[in-house]
């Protein structure tokens, strides 16, 4: 069973993964996750392991960058 805190934790680290992939500065979900690490999110990697999430990340920063 997910606790609430829990849930809102990894909506909390989803919205910053997606701010970061937004940013332009990244070019992928392995990107992304390791920014976050380094950023004090310490289950950045459990939290981003499903396919759609790693995906809409990549789809995200590669939407960022100048084309």
């Amino acid at each position: 069973m997910v606790m609430h805190g829990d849930d809102a934790r990894q909506q909390a680290l989803r919205a910053r993964a997606y701010q970061l992939a937004e940013s332009g500065r990244f070019d992928g979900a392995h990107a992304v996750e390791q920014a976050l690490i380094a950023e004090g999110w310490p289950n950045a990697a459990a939290a981003l392991q499903s396919s759609y999430a790693r995906k809409a990340i990549s789809e995200r920063c590669l939407a960022a960058k100048p084309h």
